[in-house]
């Protein structure tokens, strides 16, 4: 992580929005999405001494982020808080969780996000239930050039369901995610009719298979589908419920990939996913079906039944009541229509990110530590931060986003020098695409696929 804090620039800010003096100082800087990254950058802005909005479609700080609560991650706190936000906390008098606790995703939100939602410096500054429906420059299409970066945007919003107003902004920090944009089963990535169909006997995300979701899944014949940490969850979950059959279904070449770094892991969390979900393969107790492509899903009587191709050969799955989806997500920019970006066409990241974060040669921890320079889009003073800003990709960890939004609002504040120096350290994963040998070197497969 960057051993550096946010540092407050006496430059004006003008200089660098080519804004006249006026209109910079009265416009904010707005940030979409009220999750651990874009407080984030609520916590530089304020500690900067910058005017600025929080939107967030949610009810609450961290709504995403409720929707797996349940879950445990498998990062401690050491890696999920950042430092700026802690600086301003602890002004406050909070105490920090101990750093090599793992905390649910209700208590990241319960015992930090609302806590620095809830300083003096940061709520006035928050609107939740605000829905940003699209994006522009003052007056001007996507289409025009002429004086482009000197207007300010304007977002219009929509306001507990009805649109309400539009408001302008001199810069915007896009942290809104990708939860809620699940990918498809199919392995085209198109969901069919059939797949829309029939998506109450399917689930999307990680279910709380201990809590309200137990007896949805007790005593069924339930598919799991994907290849990532998501899946492992759900998997190691659904076999403690009794009377239950797991079938998993991968796309990697074989199982073993889907192990990471077990006990090489840095994360112990993590390794012991891979340890455990080993083990329960082992015994016989999850059947596996890999590499197996699904095309399609349909309804046979009572049970649903999928189609596609196992090992090359045309193959179908039947008598399933469940369908658990755990193939990833992906990023929305139908907001941003009228935005000029730079997206890379195979992972859906900030396209100068994309050889970086390619997972066919990268794990979550040898991402190199970049910033506001790879961040930076054609729009000028707009950013696609966060998870968000991968794509599709499956390599990202909180601690990379904290370090995203430093080195962007020191930009956006005057901070150039601060912006470029950008510093990050992670822990090693041995997870994703990359594999470890018996002697415990990198092995880095060419065809390997996602952690998806």
């Amino acid at each position: 992580m960057n051993s550096q804090t946010a540092c407050c620039s006496t430059k004006p800010v003008s200089i660098q929005f080519d804004l006249p003096k006026k209109e910079t100082n009265a416009l904010p800087i707005i940030v979409i999405g009220a999750g651990p990254v874009g407080m984030a950058a609520a916590a530089h802005l304020a500690k900067a001494g910058e005017k600025f909005l929080v939107l967030e479609a949610g009810p609450t700080i961290g709504h995403q982020i409720l929707q797996w609560g349940h879950v445990r991650l498998f990062s401690p706190w050491q890696y999920n808080i950042d430092k700026a936000a802690r600086e301003l906390l602890e002004r406050s008098g909070w105490e920090a969780p101990a750093d090599e606790e793992l905390p649910t995703g209700t208590e990241l939100v319960e015992q930090y996000l609302v806590k620095l939602g809830a300083l003096p410096a940061i709520k006035p500054s928050i609107r939740l239930n605000t829905r940003v429906l699209g994006i522009s420059r003052k007056g001007q299409d996507k289409m025009k050039t002429a004086g482009r970066g000197n207007l300010p945007f304007v977002l219009y919003i929509e306001e507990n369901g009805e649109t309400a107003k539009h408001i302008e902004a001199k810069a915007i920090i896009d942290a809104t995610g990708t939860w809620g944009q699940p990918n498809s089963l199919s392995a085209s990535g198109i969901s069919s009719k059939n797949e829309q169909k029939l998506q109450q006997h399917m689930y999307y995300g990680i279910p709380d298979i201990q809590g309200k979701d137990r007896d949805r899944f007790t005593g069924k014949k339930v598919a799991v589908v994907g290849g990532g940490h998501s899946a492992i969850n759900t998997i190691l979950e659904l076999a403690d419920l009794p009377d239950l059959k797991i079938t998993w279904i991968l796309r990697k070449n074989n199982v073993e990939d889907a192990y990471g770094g077990e006990a090489k892991d840095a994360l112990q969390a993590r390794g012991e996913l891979g340890s455990r979900i080993h083990q329960l393969v082992d015994s016989g107790q999850v059947e596996v079906f890999t590499p197996y492509r699904i095309y399609d899903v349909s309804q046979t009587e009572e049970t649903l039944m999928l189609e596609g191709e196992w090992k090359e050969e045309s193959h179908s799955i039947e008598g399933l009541d469940e369908v658990i989806v755990n193939t990833g997500s992906q990023p929305d920019f139908s907001f941003l229509r009228e935005v000029r970006i730079r997206i890379d066409p195979a992972t859906e990241s900030v396209e100068a990110l994309a050889p970086l974060i390619d997972h066919n040669f990268h794990s979550c921890g040898t991402v190199r530590p970049h910033g506001e320079r790879e961040l930076r889009q054609p729009e000028k003073n707009f950013y696609i931060v966060g998870i968000k800003s991968y794509g599709r990709a499956p390599t990202f960890l909180m601690a990379t986003g904290y370090e995203q939004v430093r080195s962007v609002v020191a930009y956006l504040t005057g901070d150039f020098d601060g912006a470029q120096n950008v510093e990050l350290e992670l822990p090693e994963t041995g997870v994703c695409s990359v594999k470890l040998s018996s002697n415990g070197t990198q092995v880095i497969p060419a065809s390997s696929s996602s952690c998806c």
